[in-house]
């Protein structure tokens, strides 16, 4: 059976840099975020077990999003100074690793990793969504779950966990998410309607279409009347909300972990300072072996 394990780089990239407050290479350059970066992705491959392996890295902002609500993420600061450079470090080792990655101009991860997951599903693979990001859990299925390293139970997410976590169903988080809205991507939401509210209409109603044709229905004057004044902008934020399919190529010949390159590892791992991972490429009995430890 085929598994594909497919990471949200920058979300872990930013994880490990905050995980891990200073540590730097024997030059100075902070490593942190490099560091971390690699002993989660071993960890996760150790857990999963995935056949095939893709990294995949945001590529700017959607235009038709920016162009639906100028101010989508809009609000979210710089990059920090310290991170910045350490991605091209963890890109090397992706790279030395034989870990396929990808980053495609104005394609944003969310949109990317979706695309690929329905396609590897489409085929018949279980795939496993490495990410915090609650939008991917509009895509949890019979074959697609979601690892969030949020959930320190290490738990792949399907059905039951969504439901637990969203109170509605896979299929309803995107509704869920468009009557909420989300701070985190500056999307406005319905005033007064937050998580369990926006839960709770859906369970009656059963989608954003269905409570919107239905609005004499809902018992609350104040939520009714809310919802009234904001039926366009929920309809926008469905749109907003959505993974759409963007273009996206499946090919499994591209998604196979390639046998490491042990002479650029060693040269990496020196580099950085990292002593423990050096050592043990040392004792992995060289590179093919090695890209099965990583």
């Amino acid at each position: 059976m085929s598994r594909l394990l497919v990471v949200d780089g920058h979300a872990y990239a930013y994880r490990a840099f905050y995980a891990i407050r200073e540590l730097r290479s024997p030059s100075g350059q902070p490593t942190n975020a490099i560091y971390g970066f690699v002993k989660m992705l071993e960890k996760m491959r150790q857990a999963i077990g995935p056949t095939h392996l893709m990294v995949v890295w945001d590529g700017g902002l959607s235009a038709e999003r920016v162009a639906a609500l100028p101010e989508y993420k809009s609000h979210r600061p710089e990059m920090p100074a310290d991170l910045r450079p350490q991605l091209d470090g963890i890109c090397s080792y992706l790279s030395a690793a034989g870990v396929p990655q990808y980053c495609g101009d104005g394609v944003e991860a969310d949109d990317y990793i979706a695309s690929l997951a329905r396609r590897a599903e489409a085929e018949g693979w279980d795939v496993v969504i490495a990410s915090s990001d609650k939008d991917f859990m509009q895509l949890v299925s019979d074959r697609v779950g979601l690892l969030n390293p949020n959930d320190k139970g290490g738990a792949v997410w399907t059905h039951e966990q969504v439901l637990a976590k969203a109170g509605v169903a896979p299929g309803q988080v995107a509704d869920w998410l468009a009557l909420m809205g989300d701070a985190v991507d500056n999307i406005p939401g319905v005033p007064g309607v937050g998580p369990k509210t926006a839960a709770g209409l859906l369970q009656q109603f059963g989608s954003v279409e269905s409570l919107l044709g239905r609005l004499d229905e809902v018992k609350s004057e104040k939520v009714r009347a809310a919802l009234l004044v904001a039926a366009a902008d929920v309809r926008r934020n469905q749109g907003l909300v959505r993974l759409p399919d963007v273009p996206c190529e499946f090919a499994p010949a591209k998604l196979g972990v390639r046998p490491a390159d042990g002479a650029v590892l060693r040269g990496l791992f020196g580099g950085w300072g990292f002593k423990g991972m050096l050592a043990g490429l040392g004792a992995a009995g060289g590179p093919e072996k090695q890209a099965e430890l990583i």
